[in-house]
């Protein structure tokens, strides 16, 4: 334990008042602060422990007026209600917090106009970075493109705005999606609808791809009208569904692959409404493994998708890019691996 001679009580506590209680600089007690790695090892423990004692605060406009830099980060997302992206920001904030910064956390509601609006706000607020993955609709690379231009660095994760040298951190939908679906044909499925997601955004298109890739290297026809638009809600998830139940029952799909999570729920809702048995009369899988996927009525298959993971590897990747000039801009694949639950068929 230390023991403080000379508390200062009266006034905010300044790195002079710590470097004079402790007999050192100023300058090495703000190296031990910053953890700059120029002091180390009791030296460190003692100066931190003194800081705390005493009661200081670190004066962050004063910081950002020397480095040029407000040591916050943006983090948009387009929707909160489901497990994936509070599992994300938990990851991000983990991150964030080690290193020092804070985050201003926005969500766009799956709206493009409200998303570039939540984006010039954190500008406004003069943040270091973003880090943002994208609305449903979200079309306009060149909002993006201009932003990545000025000092403000930006990286997407999840859903992607590809190709226009933006970093992106997620996982391979394109194989994942392949890989479920060949699951299903391995089950001896052969008329698997796809509920696909909205826009542009990578997921949408790399998922489908996969999907499409899978029937055509197992030799299984495509069905174009058992590809449905769906948006990646329970309520698109629903009616897209109902659309596929409105078929003649002889064109009806035998297993269905859902964009993500969410939506399958709401096709689930609609096929228990139909009178349906899943898996016995269509088989149904997801994609994100959503925290409710396990607890369903009937246990969701799914692709596991390291939220977590994700988030630590964007936030990391953001500060790189803030506090290295030298840093690339790369597209990481994290792994995803096949969940196989009742929904599917395979435990019959």
């Amino acid at each position: 334990m230390i023991e403080i001679r000379s508390l200062k009580v009266a006034g905010k506590v300044t790195l002079k008042h710590i470097a004079d209680e402790l007999g050192v600089s100023a300058m090495t007690v703000s190296r031990a602060l910053n953890n700059s790695g120029s002091v180390q090892g009791k030296t460190q423990e003692r100066i931190l422990e003194t800081a705390r004692q005493m009661g200081y605060r670190p004066n962050h406009i004063a910081k950002s007026l020397v480095s040029r830099r407000t040591y916050t980060l943006g983090v948009v997302i387009p929707e909160i209600s489901h497990s994936f992206f509070p599992e994300v920001i938990r990851g991000i904030e983990q991150v964030v917090y080690d290193k020092g910064y804070q985050i201003i956390l926005a969500h766009s509601s799956e709206d493009a106009v409200r998303e570039q609006e939540v984006v010039e706000m954190l500008l406004s607020k003069r943040v270091d970075g973003i880090m943002i993955s994208c609305s449903q609709n979200t079309e306009d690379a060149s909002f993006f493109e201009n932003i990545a231009k000025t000092d403000t660095r930006i990286v997407f994760f999840d859903r992607c705005i590809e190709d226009i040298g933006i970093s992106c951190i997620g996982v391979n939908d394109r194989n994942a999606a392949y890989k479920i679906t060949e699951h299903l044909i391995n089950l001896g499925k052969r008329r698997i609808a796809h509920l696909k997601g909205s826009g542009k955004v990578s997921i949408t298109k790399n998922r489908l791809l996969g999907f499409e890739e899978a029937l055509h290297q197992n030799r299984v026809n495509t069905f174009s009208e058992l590809i449905i638009e769906s948006g990646f809600q329970e309520k698109g998830g629903y009616e897209a569904m109902k659309i596929l139940l409105d078929l003649p029952t002889h064109k009806r799909p035998d297993a269905v692959f859902a964009v993500n999570d969410p939506v399958a729920f709401g096709a689930m809702e609609a096929i228990n409404e139909a009178g349906l048995r899943i898996p016995e009369d269509m088989a149904l899988v997801g994609f994100s493994d959503d925290i409710r996927s396990p607890l369903m009525s009937v246990p969701l298959t799914t692709i596991h998708q390291p939220a977590y993971d994700i988030g630590t590897k964007a936030a990391s990747k953001l500060i790189r890019l803030i506090e290295n000039d030298k840093e690339l801009q790369e597209k990481v694949m994290l792994i995803s691996t096949l969940k196989v639950r009742e929904s599917c068929g395979a435990n019959q």
